[in-house]
């Protein structure tokens, strides 16, 4: 392997939307991130809706258009 050209591998805190941190290994020093184990549907069974980019109001809008 090449000297030099790898990112430093260590220890990174990782915080999520709903208040959770944990430690994890990245390249990065600290990660942002919006759903966890914690909070996902999948883990928890609770349904929560994620609005990325604001497209449940976009669909809403396109339907209102609609009628």
């Amino acid at each position: 392997m090449k000297e030099g050209i790898h990112p430093k591998y260590g220890k990174s805190v990782v915080r999520c939307a709903c208040g959770e941190t944990f430690e994890t290994g990245a390249t990065k020093e600290a990660l942002n991130v919006d759903i966890c184990s914690k909070c996902h549907p999948f883990y928890t069974g609770r349904q929560k809706l994620v609005d990325t980019g604001g497209r449940v109001d976009k669909f809403r809008r396109r339907m209102e258009r609609q009628k």
